[in-house]
């Protein structure tokens, strides 16, 4: 039996052993000089423009370094750790399992870089930088971003835009550093602050028996033929719940991508189409009709993940959208809907 338990003992020893050189190993390739922690911060900076940018070559131009010198870096890197990061069949850069789970790693450890030089540098920094915006709606975050800059000169901007789901998800998904969306969320990992309020109209050609009306009843759209946009958007989401709530079914659905898709196919006759009443504008072929009741209320919100709330130019945003709200009154309540005229 003692024997045995020595057995135990000596393998539990040389498994601890065997740790310990792995850690210690560790430890001495980023702190045990000066020059090989700057190399292994430099080749894991490489791997994760590489990771960000799905490509080697992207990364290069995003990063400011040549693409040899990246490959060297993540090569370096790979070959240090006996691992293998990306696969690299193909013209991008496929992360491997392991490439994403470092890539979680190194996404957390740059943020943290981020935020501690914004939090020394304070509002200097605010004079440079890069911010990447995700939103459901070009009108609500142009004016936004236009205040950025003239307040803070020299920034530089990457806009996308999409339905709301896939706004959020790119901001849960560390693709854009900020948003603009009308979709409300619960989720803890994000902030959403207040910028607008707004609703939703139905839009017909001026040709439309509507068309000499202000408001209609919803229980007039059943069986009416619509133009909507895809699932996954707010206006979509918003108009088909408050449908529901009075059971209401409408006919044919005409299903697009985009808002100018919207008004053309509207024009072209497919069907009523939805719209915001902030995004309707002043195109003469269309008349623009409320619900007598209501429902279809909205709000926009400025988004971005809680844990980077602080960053200053997410802050630096979120300031700008808040100045805005307040001088434009985006916040205040709007009127109600007319009541309907009779057809």
């Amino acid at each position: 039996m003692c024997s045995s338990m020595r057995c135990r003992g000596e393998a539990s020893s040389g498994r601890y052993r065997r740790q310990r050189r792995v850690w210690i190993g560790f430890i001495d390739a980023i702190y045990g000089s000066r020059r090989t922690a700057v190399m292994n911060l430099t080749q894991l900076r490489a791997f994760h423009l590489v990771a960000t940018a799905g490509s080697f070559s992207v990364a290069a131009r995003t990063g400011g370094v040549s693409q040899p010198t990246l490959s060297a870096q993540v090569k370096g890197l790979e070959t240090t750790y006996g691992v293998s990061l990306f696969d690299r069949k193909g013209r991008g850069a496929q992360l491997t399992p392991l490439g994403h789970s470092l890539h979680q790693i190194t996404t957390t450890l740059f943020q943290a870089e981020d935020e501690a030089r914004d939090l020394l540098a304070g509002n200097r920094w605010v004079t440079r930088g890069h911010l990447r915006v995700a939103a459901d709606s070009a009108y609500h975050v142009m004016p936004v971003l236009a205040a950025m800059r003239d307040r803070h000169r020299g920034l530089t901007f990457q806009m996308r835009i999409d339905n709301s789901a896939n706004v959020l998800a790119q901001v849960l998904g560390f693709e854009a550093d900020v948003a603009v969306t009308a979709l409300p969320t619960s989720d803890p990992r994000v902030t959403a602050e207040s910028l607008r309020r707004d609703r939703l109209v139905l839009f017909v050609p001026r040709t439309h028996p509507w068309a000499a009306r202000d408001a209609i009843m919803a229980a007039e759209i059943e069986g009416c033929d619509l133009v909507i946009r895809e699932r996954g958007s707010i206006t979509r989401e918003v108009f088909e719940t408050r449908l529901a709530q009075d059971g209401i079914r409408p006919g044919a659905l005409f299903e697009v991508q985009t808002r100018e898709a919207v008004r053309e196919a509207v024009g072209a006759g497919f069907g009523v189409g939805v719209v915001f009443e902030s995004e309707f504008g002043t195109d003469p072929r269309f008349k623009p009709l409320s619900l007598v009741e209501g429902g279809l209320e909205v709000g926009e919100y400025v988004v971005c993940l809680t844990e980077r709330r602080r960053l200053a130019l997410v802050s630096a945003f979120f300031d700008a959208a808040h100045r805005l709200a307040r001088q434009e009154g985006w916040l205040e309540e709007r009127a109600p809907s007319p009541a309907a005229t009779p057809a």
